[in-house]
């Protein structure tokens, strides 16, 4: 579900799956590696979800901070 109710994407585990391998080979040729640190500052989507695994199968350590926080608040959870 999205931010909005009602709005809706599905996607299949295999779409999801080669999501999260395309996005964990771009975040390995940007240098991330196993116990890096990554934010991941989005709306919920499928595309998070990837992201998240993404980190996940790489091995790095991540967070998930979502849309609403001021600046100072997201320096502070990023930070954490």
């Amino acid at each position: 579900e999205k931010d909005e109710p009602g709005e809706q994407e599905q996607v299949t585990y295999r779409q999801l799956l080669e999501l999260t391998c395309r996005l964990g080979n771009t975040l390995k040729r940007q240098g991330v590696k196993r116990d890096d640190r990554v934010t991941i500052y989005m709306p919920p989507c499928p595309l998070a979800v990837a992201s998240m695994l993404a980190c996940a199968r790489i091995g790095a350590v991540h967070t998930v901070v979502f849309a609403g926080f001021s600046a100072e608040s997201l320096a502070d959870r990023i930070r954490d």
